[in-house]
């Protein structure tokens, strides 16, 4: 029985001394009100926890069973851009102070201490070589040159012989950086530095693979530039796809969650960057294949609703009734540009925006406006429709489940679309003022 007792006692000890807390204080106080904690796995990540923030104060317990690893603290919204990544190693507390201008400092955690300390010191001196190139030196200062390599091996070495057996090391070791041993051209550094890339990173290691680290690595890979020449989109995109080339070749033996989740960042780095070609190659080579393996239908469909929408994109189509004539919006003729406006006659927000518009659009002959109504009925779409008399106007029965809703994705009305002589979109303003802007320039 003692002995029992001894074990319970034991085990007990056991679980209080592992069960730690990230703690901290953020700046400035009236910003913040929460956190939440995500744990991150390769591809994906899982809540750990939340807490409020007080005062500008937060204690968050971490779960006894909480594995160890890199940790995503997301403190607003959207949460994809307002968080940062802890490591925690399953053996500290974790206490740091955040403040909006100078970002985050760690009190206590080596682990995170060490992390910041490196990523500060090596590409304090990786940025001492581009204003080496920039400085216009080049080869009439070869010692200067040959010394900034010698720090960077230094440095580089003394954090991977500090941190063996600690977490830490496994991102200071792949983040080793190429260091030339003589003076390089501006491009031969860049072209040593892109072919020595994958040399030291190990995209198989599952702690790598579980952090925002690996995932902003890839994609760097992809979209930095190697030649400092100006070169045409056409030329752009090509480097883009062969550089993407590589990284699935890289990434042939990794699991398909995990190649997901990083042609799908590469997708949308390159969709929000005007690299149609590019984001295309990436659908239907990679990201369409692996979102039917892993079963992620969603992610299928909403980039054929984005594509479909884009700018460059021709307009889905749209027909109507005028009189016993039957227009469509492909074979609409006679202006230079075109507006596309989703409303409803029961929306406050498009009776207060679209009635100006409509006054200041009236006398522009170079300009039609097709509205949607997105209705449940006609009877008050007619009314309202009809005060708006300088309008096309088609009625989409079924609101936000129409055809033309569906089409063109509206979640919100109004919806602004402009499309050019060719019924291509251009533009997609958020506001009647902003659809003025536009037009005017």
């Amino acid at each position: 029985m003692k002995q029992l007792l001894f074990v319970l006692v034991l085990t007990m000890a056991f679980s209080v001394r592992a069960q730690y807390t990230i703690s901290g204080t953020f700046s400035p106080t009236k910003d913040y009100t929460w956190l939440i904690a995500y744990g991150l796995q390769p591809g994906t990540q899982g809540y750990v926890a939340d807490t409020a923030i007080n005062d500008g104060k937060f204690s968050m317990q971490i779960p006894p069973n909480a594995p160890a690893g890199m940790y995503r603290l997301v403190y607003g919204i959207p949460q994809e851009e307002f968080y940062f990544d802890v490591l925690y190693n399953g053996k500290e507390n974790i206490q740091f102070n955040f403040d909006a201008q100078k970002g985050i400092s760690f009190v206590s955690s080596e682990e995170n201490k060490i992390f910041n300390a490196y990523f500060r010191e090596i590409t304090g001196v990786k940025q001492e070589f581009m204003d080496f190139y920039a400085s216009g030196k080049t080869d009439t200062d070869k010692e200067a040159y040959k010394k900034l390599g010698e720090k960077l091996e230094d440095i580089q070495t003394a954090y991977e012989q500090s941190t063996k057996n600690m977490m830490v090391h496994d991102f200071v070791k792949a983040n080793r950086p190429y260091i030339p041993s003589e003076y390089e051209t501006t491009e031969t550094y860049w072209q040593h530095k892109k072919d020595q890339f994958f040399k030291h990173l190990d995209v198989k290691n599952p702690i790598l693979q579980a952090s925002g680290f690996l995932t902003d690595k890839l994609t760097n890979y992809v979209f930095t530039p190697i030649s400092t020449e100006r070169i045409s989109k056409t030329e752009t995109e090509k480097t883009l796809q062969e550089n993407i080339r590589t990284i699935h070749e890289k990434l042939k033996d990794t699991g398909s969650s995990y190649q997901m989740h990083i042609f799908h960042k590469i997708w949308n780095i390159a969709n929000a960057s005007g690299f149609n070609d590019t984001a295309d190659f990436v659908f239907t080579t990679y990201l369409k294949n692996l979102a039917q393996i892993t079963d992620n239908q969603k992610i299928i469909a909403d980039i054929e609703v984005n594509n479909r929408i884009r700018n460059g994109a021709k307009a889905p189509e749209i027909t109507w009734k005028d009189g016993n004539t039957t227009k469509k919006l492909s074979e609409w003729e006679d202006a230079e540009c075109y507006v596309v406006i989703f409303w409803s006659s029961t929306c406050s927000h498009c009776l207060k925006e679209l009635p100006p518009l409509h006054k200041k659009l009236t006398s522009n002959d170079d300009v039609k406006v097709l509205a949607v109504g997105l209705e449940a009925n006609e009877a008050n779409w007619k009314i309202e429709s009809a005060k708006l008399d300088h309008f096309e106007h088609v009625i989409a029965l079924g609101k936000w489940e129409s055809e033309y809703a569906k089409a063109y994705a509206i979640q919100r009305t109004p919806t602004y679309f402009i499309l050019d002589k060719e019924k291509r979109i251009i533009a997609n303003p958020q506001t009647d003022k902003e659809v003025v802007d536009f037009l005017n320039n």
